[in-house]
């Protein structure tokens, strides 16, 4: 949509720490109203009415609705880092894994409307889903390191994903007396199960404890050719030094 040329529409622009400050402003007024009336009620006019703007400021700031969408989510997701604390050499990953669900899982129930905004949309992939999900990764490739993750990298945070996001949008679909704690406590540890081992399958850290633990493997399997298992076999013997 087109800017308002009028003088009313084309108002000078504020500077840089005024622009941010009117900027938070519709984010916060577009997320109340996103949280106490649904998605529906969030348009142009009605967000500029409650923060007492005209809709060309919105248009000059975040572009057009989507925009304004957009901003909302990443703010949602900024929230969500917020909340999370990474221990950046964990006793136990698992443990982990588990503390972090929990808090994906309370922010959904917590914010629902913004959760649905954030993870509905599989477009709508900010700067700060992209932070999370490379906190998520780096909590998967611990678990890998020390042996405990039952399943490749990339699957493990599908599944990660998935459970976290069913269990909140399960959670809201119910009646409230048919909200039962024991709902999400199994879907998290149908996760654990399905992610990770209860015994690392390689005690040793590090590369050279891997190798030969697939190095005394690979007479068992029948996937590789002759000449591949060779060549692999070559590879693990180097990092099993």
């Amino acid at each position: 949509m087109p800017v308002d040329p009028s003088p009313a529409g084309l108002a000078a622009e504020p500077n840089a720490a005024a622009r941010e400050q009117t900027r938070r402003r519709i984010i916060d007024v577009a997320i109340g109203l996103l949280e106490r009336k649904g998605r529906d009620a969030i348009t142009t006019r009605a967000v500029a009415d409650a923060a007492g703007l005209q809709p060309p400021a919105l248009y000059r700031l975040f572009g057009d609705k989507e925009g304004l969408l957009d901003a909302v989510a990443e703010h949602g997701f900024t929230r969500f880092l917020a909340a999370k604390h990474l221990d950046p050499d964990p006793n136990d990953p698992i443990k982990e894994l588990r503390v972090g669900w929990d808090i994906a899982v309370e922010f959904g129930l917590a914010n629902p409307a913004l959760y649905a905004l954030m993870y509905a949309e599989p477009a709508r992939s900010t700067t700060a889903f992209r932070a999370g999900l490379e906190h998520l990764m780096e909590r998967i490739r611990r678990l890998a390191l020390t042996g405990l993750l039952r399943v490749e990298e990339n699957l493990a945070a599908q599944i990660i994903h998935a459970t976290a996001r069913g269990a909140v949008l399960t959670w809201l679909s119910l009646p409230e007396p048919q909200r039962n704690p024991a709902l999400l406590l199994a879907l998290r540890e149908a996760m654990i199960t399905a992610v990770t081992t209860q015994e690392a399958a390689v005690q040793e850290q590090g590369p050279a404890g891997a190798a030969r633990a697939l190095r005394a493997a690979l007479p068992d399997q029948n996937v590789l050719s002759h000449a591949e298992q060779r060549l692999l076999t070559e590879w693990l013997d180097r990092l099993s030094v």
